[in-house]
């Protein structure tokens, strides 16, 4: 059974947060090969939330943050699962919870092979394609 939890990252236990940044740091840096700096600061700007899921076991399986954009928009990003916990619904849960408890417009930079898992939630392409680290990307938004 899935759990997932959220929480502002300055209120997060150390083993956690590491947790999080670790799991993102094997999607996106090692699995995906992009260098680049994950750490931006932005994890630390007043709002700023994190989602996780965990397993069974009580391991992180999976992890987004949520930003706040300025105007009421929303932004998702740093969406990541752990290899053995794809296809079972976690990073969908995640996507989900933030819905769930936040309101106004949602954006999105999604890789684009993934654009069409995104609209399942309503959101919608907002602009060009785009290579950020060597991957296609298009921006998203969910009206509401």
């Amino acid at each position: 059974m899935t759990v997932v939890r959220s929480a502002p990252t300055a209120e997060l236990p150390a083993v956690v947060l590491h947790e999080l940044l670790r799991l993102r740091q094997d999607v996106f840096v090692l699995e995906q090969e992009c260098l680049y700096p994950d750490i931006d600061g932005r994890d630390l700007e007043p709002g700023a939330l994190q989602f996780w899921a965990e397993g069974e076991d009580g391991g992180v399986t999976a992890t987004l943050r949520v930003l706040d954009d300025g105007g009421g928009v929303v932004r998702v990003g740093r969406v990541a699962t752990a290899r053995a916990a794809r296809g079972a619904g976690v990073a969908a849960a995640l996507v989900q919870a933030v819905l769930a408890a936040t309101r106004g417009p949602v954006v999105l930079d999604a890789q684009a092979h993934l654009e069409h898992w995104y609209a399942r939630f309503g959101f919608e392409r907002d602009g060009a394609e785009f290579l950020e680290d060597g991957i296609s990307h298009v921006p998203m938004r969910l009206y509401r």
